[in-house]
């Protein structure tokens, strides 16, 4: 994420954009290779304590060639390689599945074969990456920075725990779940997870692109204006998906999972809008990203976090899986509200949250209405989807039609001149 964030800002005009990147790379190369001498130095750590049975050695080279991919194809994504940088992902995720079909199928290596077949394949990319892309003339010795170094890791270092933060939100339910309502409700939730994440892989293919376009659109009025359109359109196809999900839960239950987790679909409204505030949260925290306030979003995670274990434990023991369900869902919007607050701060935009309560309250009402089983409820679930569509919709198309329009003119004035 540093090596992103930072040459982004090499295309606004930042003295010698060359040097510049290559003094980004140089110098998060040089941590990176560190970091990896540290990781081997752990892997002898535990080796003495006989950790991961003896798979020490694997462990580092994936953490390691993990990095060194990430980071080149970050870098990529950063200069405007974005071509480049989709083939690789698609080739590595053909070669991966390749050499686990290999490992795992034809020479019945289990878990080492697919730890060994992402090893590989980073490696492989690796090596691809930087004779392709000609990514060793942005390395050089004397291009390491010790100002550059200790920027980029004070903003990627609170990153670590904001991920941490994020895992504990999703998964300590499931534990906790588990410890009060066994294993075998704690099979129906984690099945009914299944539908809902449907709107973080909307969420994750937008947020790249994303981050990409709002770094470049330097002034600070503009990305204000940009911030909010975008933020307008993103939220009302999340919703829009999100109505969709909820109103076809039994069916989807039905057709995607076993019969016997069938039951599971009532779990899923609440869940979807835990997701879909966890969309927009994640659309916030592009903010810290671009003003690179990365410290607020691991506090803003944190106090997420907190939230949702201390209602983990004050709803599943007398709700079971759907006091789960509800904690996960208040501990999203509590970090939501809480971002529409602090990002205030450092970049003001149209958040329409008048869009936002309305579209909320219709996802709290086809929850009501499916998880309660009112007579005709099918009825009403279609006809508050059709709301949803008309009245995010609109948004929609105004926008595409604006963007067509201003291409239109942009190629009339090329013709006239």
């Amino acid at each position: 994420d540093a090596i992103f964030r930072f040459v982004l800002d090499t295309g606004n005009g930042e003295d010698n954009a060359e040097a510049a990147r290559k003094r980004i790379f140089t110098s998060a190369f040089a941590v990176l290779l560190v970091g990896g001498a540290v990781t081997v130095a752990l892997v002898q750590i535990l080796r003495i304590f006989d950790v991961f049975d003896g798979y020490v050695f694997l462990i580092a080279a994936y953490v390691i060639c993990a990095n060194l991919r990430l980071a080149a194809a970050n870098f990529l994504r950063a200069i405007g390689k974005t071509t480049l940088f989709a083939v690789q992902g698609i080739i590595n995720t053909a070669l991966t599945i390749s050499l686990n079909l290999l490992f795992l199928l034809g020479f019945g290596m289990g878990t080492l074969g697919y730890v060994l077949s992402v090893v590989i394949s980073d490696l492989i990319m690796t090596v691809m990456i930087f004779i392709v892309a000609r990514l060793y003339r942005y390395l050089s010795l004397k291009s390491i920075n010790k100002q550059t170094i200790r920027v980029m890791l004070k903003f990627s270092i609170p990153y670590i725990p904001t991920t941490i933060m994020w895992f504990i939100t999703s998964a300590s339910d499931r534990y906790i779940v588990t410890a009060f309502g066994g294993s075998a409700e704690n099979g129906l939730y984690a099945a009914a997870y299944k539908l809902p994440t449907l709107i973080l892989l909307i969420c994750g293919v937008f947020i790249e692109a994303w981050q990409f376009s709002v770094v470049k659109d330097a002034k600070e009025k503009e990305r204000a204006d940009f911030f909010g359109e975008v933020f307008r359109n993103y939220m009302g196809v999340i919703f829009m998906g999100a109505s969709t999900i909820i109103a076809g839960a039994t069916i989807l239950t039905k057709l995607l999972l076993a019969d016997a987790y069938y039951s599971s679909y009532k779990y899923v409204p609440v869940l979807v809008i835990a997701m879909t505030f966890s969309a927009l949260v994640t659309f916030l925290g592009s903010v810290y990203f671009v003003e690179k306030k990365s410290v607020m979003s691991m506090l803003t995670s944190m106090a997420g976090a907190i939230i949702n274990i201390v209602l983990n434990f004050i709803l599943i023991p007398s709700r079971g899986a759907m006091g789960a369900a509800v904690a996960t869902a208040i501990s999203y919007v509590a970090v939501y509200v809480i971002r529409v607050i602090d990002t205030r701060n450092y970049l003001k935009f149209n958040m329409h949250s008048v869009c936002v309560a309305i579209n909320t309250t219709v996802l709290v009402a086809q929850t009501v209405i499916l998880i309660a089983g009112f007579k005709y409820w099918i009825y009403f679930e279609i006809g508050l989807v059709v709301f949803m569509l008309v009245f995010n919709g609109r948004g929609i198309v105004g926008s595409i039609s604006e963007i067509f329009s201003k291409i239109v003119k942009k190629r009339k004035k090329m013709q006239e001149n």
